[in-house]
């Protein structure tokens, strides 16, 4: 996959772009879907050994998934979005356990904190959607201590969901001048964008398991609670969004390693952890 070049003529408007999938992702009630990823923010808190006491970022935190992990191991945590309906589900989710986190609206292309503050910066499936790539990799760095971790989860082209953006794409094209938010899950752009402030980098290719109760009823919720499908959807007539839906179940049915009638289907991850 390649990176698109952008000129002074062709700039993408960054601005309009992120006001566009703030509504994207505060359509439907991506909560619903993000609370099944639950173990991919754990898994990313053990393997960069958080500690008690250390400070955490969560960028782009959704509902909290990886917000809630580090604060389980007892981290200083600070849990922020630039939707502010997912920030209150997150809060929600804290309250409920009695934990103790701070909430706050951010952009994770402008982040509103000085230069080397927090121990540890994370994002789950987050960040890599931010249509300004190279401004966001360069805050997460920006922000993140020297001798700091930097964790992320990021989905591969290759996988799953990687494959499903191009189904949609084919729909429903991305605006122009913006790359596919797929580049975070590949070494290169990671290699590009991290290694030369990073004294290491890991990467680890991981499978998350989808699991519903069938194909049919996989479309069902993600048409009703994943913003970019949903939004995918709405935008198209009748028969482009049943077709979309059937290419959906038709991709499926080539992963899905259930034989029952359910879903079982592995989706391909990287899980990226960087030293400053």
């Amino acid at each position: 996959m390649n990176t698109v070049v952008t000129t002074r003529n062709d700039q993408p408007n960054f601005t309009a772009i992120k006001q566009k999938q703030q509504a994207a992702w505060g359509s439907g009630d991506y909560g619903k879907v993000g609370v099944t990823l639950q173990i991919t923010g754990e898994q990313l808190c053990e393997s960069m050994d958080l500690r008690a006491g250390m400070s955490v970022l969560d960028v782009a935190a959704g509902n909290g998934n990886v917000t809630l992990a580090a604060a389980r191991r007892f981290c200083d945590v600070l849990s922020t979005d630039y939707v502010q309906s997912l920030l209150e589900q997150g809060r929600v989710r804290a309250d409920a356990e009695g934990l103790d986190v701070r909430f706050e609206a951010a952009d994770a292309e402008n982040l509103p904190y000085e230069d080397n503050r927090f121990d540890n910066v994370v994002s789950t499936f987050g960040v890599m959607f931010a249509p300004d790539q190279i401004t966001c990799a360069r805050e997460l760095m920006r922000v993140c201590k020297p001798g700091g971790k930097i964790g992320m989860a990021n989905w591969t082209p290759a996988g799953f969901i990687g494959q499903l953006f191009k189904i949609i794409g084919q729909y429903v094209p991305p605006p122009a001048g913006v790359s596919s938010p797929a580049l975070w899950g590949t070494e290169e752009f990671l290699h590009n964008n991290f290694g030369q402030h990073a004294e290491n980098i890991e990467i680890r290719s991981k499978m998350f398991n989808f699991r519903y109760a069938s194909p049919q009823h996989w479309v069902d919720v993600f048409r009703t609670y994943y913003g970019p499908f949903h939004k995918a959807i709405l935008a198209l007539d009748e028969e482009q969004g049943n077709q979309l839906q059937q290419d959906a179940i038709n991709l499926i049915g080539k992963l899905n390693v259930a034989k029952d009638g359910t879903m079982v289907l592995p989706s391909e991850y990287l899980e990226i952890v960087i030293t400053k």
